[in-house]
Formats: structure tokens, sequence, C-alpha cells
């Protein structure tokens, strides 16, 4: 099939476009500049220049490409510093491209006759932190958000609301988990794992806030196979071992040869963090990944964070 890729340069869309070649695709991958063509012809993708933000480029470029899928990936995440307190701030760019981006993306696919659209999401902290320690995706997302991820939270509502509405098109969101691996930011050179690192990363009161992670390559082999498996619905794209901080944090220190991570009170931890990054550390609920491994065929390479956290190091 014809596929255009809209941010064919980020940490899916790296190692997406060369598994979607080897399936037997065209790809057509944009990126924001002329600067990232040589990357992308290299990766085996056709390269095109496309500004998410603008919908009549959106629709003149997708219609230029007639896809037979088109694929949402953009986001402006780059040079992020992790502020967790000004957390609306950072995600200010990929809060526009998922709302405006993602309703353009949606309206030219349909508009060239597109059968496939497929959107990036995000599972963990969204979901209620109510209830049991991992939900599924027929479980609430929060419905009291802190002040900081209020924004992001809502963006991430939109674009899987235009998802779930569109008709005349299989629609599917894909809520990814935590990544880590090359390209992200718990990965070689990574920002997050250089704070582990450095020790910079505590365990905040009892660390009871459950993480779902999955490796990058492994996100990305789950969206080529939503390129043609699986019906229109929200898929979880995480492993299979949702785990407290109290667990993975003190784990990836161990691997990376690194002194236990120090433990902070939350009452002392709050003036740094935000209410945003407190949750994040003590009452955030995991996800379950059934739906993606029994519909889209999908088995994560690293099924557990605990194998996988061990390719950093290698």
């Amino acid at each position: 099939m014809r596929i255009f890729l809209a941010g064919a340069t980020g940490a899916i869309g790296r190692p997406l476009v060369p598994m979607l070649v080897a399936d037997g695709h065209t790809v057509i991958g944009s990126s924001r500049g002329h600067t990232h063509d040589d990357a992308l012809r290299a990766l085996g993708a056709e390269p095109v220049v496309l500004d998410g933000l603008d919908r009549a480029q959106v629709l003149d470029v997708v219609g230029a490409a007639a896809p037979d899928v088109v694929i949402h990936q953009m986001s402006g995440l780059a040079g992020s510093g992790g502020d967790l307190r000004h957390f609306d701030d950072e995600f200010a760019v990929t809060n526009e491209l998922r709302v405006a981006g993602a309703d353009n993306l949606l309206e030219a696919a349909r508009a060239v006759g597109a059968k496939r659209f497929i959107a990036a999401s995000y599972t963990g902290w969204p979901n209620a932190r109510t209830g049991a320690s991992v939900h599924d995706e027929s479980a609430p997302l929060d419905a009291d958000p802190a002040p900081e991820s209020r924004l992001t939270l809502a963006g991430i509502k939109h674009t899987e609301a235009a998802v779930t509405a569109a008709t005349g098109i299989d629609a599917l969101a894909l809520r990814y988990g935590t990544f880590y691996g090359p390209g992200t930011g718990i990965g070689p050179g990574g920002d997050q794992l250089a704070m582990v690192k450095a020790r910079r990363l505590p365990v905040v009161g009892g660390g009871g806030g459950v993480w779902s992670f999955v490796h990058i390559a492994d996100a990305a082999r789950a969206t080529a196979l939503a390129v043609g498996r699986g019906r229109p619905a929200i898929y979880n794209i995480t492993d299979s071992d949702p785990a407290p901080v109290s667990v993975w944090l003190p784990y990836l220190h161990e691997v990376l040869g690194v002194r236990p991570p120090r433990r902070v009170p939350a009452w002392l931890a709050r003036p740094l963090l935000g209410r945003h990054g407190l949750n994040l550390m003590t009452a955030v609920r995991g996800s379950d990944n059934t739906r993606a491994r029994t519909e889209l065929g999908w088995e994560p390479d690293h099924p557990s964070w605990r194998d996988g956290f061990r390719t950093l190091t290698t």
C-alpha cells in the first residue's frame, strides 16, 4: 500500500519507516523541513515537507501523495527539558498537533479516499487514578488532572475522540506507553537516562505510581501491524509488565551500575515536581495490552522492561 507517515523523523517514525518498507509498502514520509530529506531517503521513504497545522498544505500534500493509509506521528518534543511543573508548556506544540494537526490529517485522509487512519496517543498518567492498578482501554481517563497537565490531557482526548467518531474510514488510536530505547529520553544520550545516572530522579513517597513501558522498536512494530490489522478502536501499546516506581527505578539503577536512587518524602518533593509530577511518582495507573496482542497479533520482543532495560547498556 501507499502510506503517508506524518512525522517520519520522530522517535517512532525513524524505526517505523524501514519496517513499512520491508513489509512491501511505499512510504511517503513528512518532516518540517528539507534538512531531513537525505535521512528519509536512506531509510527508504519518499520525503515531503509538511506543516501539520497548515490545513491547506496538509490537504494539498496528502492529496498529492494519494495514500491508502495515513499515520499521524507528529509531535513537537525535540529538546524538551522535562519540566514537570510546566508540563503543558513543554507539550504546547505537541498539543496543537494533537488537536488541529489530527483534524487536518484526518480530513485529508478522508478527502483522498484513504482506507485507514492511525493516530498516536499516550497511556499511563492519563488513566484515572482510581480502582485497579492496571487499566484497559474501556476504563475512564483522569477526570481530575493536575493543573500542569490539563491541556495535554485535553489534547490526548481530542485525538482519541476524533478517531473514534471518524466515519468513512477505519481509524485507530495507539496509546503508547513510556518509550525507552534508541532515540528516546530513556536511551543512549537521553535526558531522562542522564538524570537516573546522576541520581537526580528519586523514589518519591512510597513510589506507588505504576508505569507501563514499551521499547521504541516494539512500539514501531505494533504500528506497522496496525496498517493491516485490528478493528477501529483504541489500543494500549505497552509491554506486559506494569510496575511501580519503587520497583522499576531501583532496577534501572542496578542495570546501569549506579547507586540506588534517593528517597524523598512526598511533602518535600511536591514543590519541586508539582501535582502532576507527584502523581507520576505515587498515584498513576498502568495499562493492559491484551487488546493489542489479541487484535493486532502483536507480541513485543521485550515483554518486560526488566530485560529491555538491559539493552540500554549494550
